[in-house]
């Protein structure tokens, strides 16, 4: 995989890159701010491998941008999650519940406020089937305070990441992490592909950084992959393991493989439904409906991949059939096509099925 650029190749950046930073440079002074920041996340999914290289993230802007889809959390003394829509959300509301302090951290006001209401929201759901008492719940949200600087994070023991699939925007931030947070604190990623040794070269201290992927919808879901990176220690192991099982998951280590193991298995089978529907063999309903009632799925693989995000499964898709070199996880044409057209899925209000 090629490493991150620097400053001495931004003058041979092709046209896209540099308009691209042009368009962050507008981020940071606030013009057409919801605006570009839709059209911006859109463009890079879209051309990220533009000229066969990441896009490199600089300053303010990098950093803003980071901040749409950055999750960070931070356990003894301070807990500090950051505002990855769906992810993030649920994992801030776990920890919560689970009586850790919390600081939710994105560096965008809105998108902090709408995180907020969603886990208010989704409490109050719990309180209405008895799942949750009034005073729990108001609890769990006086121990959640939102931030808009990385500072949050300086005393945390344990940091979890889980900003984009991308490996240039994960790379930066680490390498931004290691220099902020001194040993013995672990930094983990919630990738549910990228190699997490990959991930720990950028930093100094590769032996504290480890996979710790969640699944969505993180409070429903029991299973934490942890992913042992090459130079992950094994004290770090542990730690993760246990706080894990704290948060009364399931975690089950698996070594540091493209894709781990369960977007190595689902990824294939979803990407497959796709080429179904794109190659006329049936509707996404007739896909989701053969899957759910024939092999008795909980739920469709179109219909999964639009809660996954269908930009999401592209960018693990590819780094499947980058890092293995098999065809077999070649992406679909017809997913490529849809990302482009902003079609994510749920979190567009459009993908193989309509959302109101």
């Amino acid at each position: 995989m090629p490493a991150p650029r620097g400053p001495r190749d931004r003058a041979r950046e092709p046209r896209g890159i540099c308009a691209l930073n042009l368009v962050l440079k507008a981020l940071t002074l606030g013009v057409y701010h919801f605006w570009a920041r839709t059209r911006v996340r859109r463009y890079l999914w879209s051309r990220s491998r533009f000229a066969g290289e990441p896009f490199e993230y600089t300053g303010r802007g990098r950093e803003l941008l980071l901040g749409y889809a950055l999750a960070l959390a931070a356990l003894v003394p301070l807990l500090t999650i950051g505002a990855s829509y769906l992810v993030a959300s649920g994992l801030l509301a776990l920890l919560a519940q689970a009586g850790w302090q919390a600081a939710l951290v994105d560096v965008s006001q809105p998108a902090l406020d709408r995180a907020l209401e969603t886990i208010r929201r989704n409490m109050d759901r719990q309180v209405k089937k008895g799942a949750l008492k009034e005073a729990e719940r108001d609890a769990a949200l006086g121990r959640i305070a939102p931030a808009t600087a990385l500072d949050a994070v300086r005393d945390a023991a344990l940091v979890v990441e889980a900003a984009v699939e991308q490996p240039a925007t994960k790379f930066a931030l680490f390498a931004e992490l290691d220099r902020m947070l001194p040993p013995p604190a672990i930094l983990a990623s919630n990738t549910s592909s990228i190699s997490i040794t990959e991930i720990a070269g950028q930093t100094q201290h590769p032996g504290r950084v480890i996979g710790m992927h969640f699944m969505n919808p993180v409070p429903m879901m029991a299973l934490v992959e942890v992913i042992r990176g090459l130079a992950t220690t094994d004290e770090t192991v542990r730690t993760v393991l246990e706080i894990a099982g704290s948060l009364g998951k399931t975690p089950v280590e698996a070594n540091d493989y493209p894709g781990f193991v369960a977007n190595r298995v689902l990824m294939p089978m979803i990407n497959e439904a796709v080429y179904c529907v794109m190659e006329g063999v049936a509707t996404p309903d007739a896909v989701d409906t053969v899957m759910k009632l024939g092999m008795n799925h909980p739920m469709g693989p179109l219909a999964l991949a639009d809660l996954i995000g269908l930009d999401v499964c592209l960018a693990i898709l590819e780094v499947l059939h980058r890092g293995l070199g098999d065809d077999k996880y070649r992406p679909c044409p017809l997913l490529r096509k849809m990302v482009v057209a902003g079609r994510l899925g749920r979190k567009s209000g459009r993908g193989f099925y309509e959302y109101a």
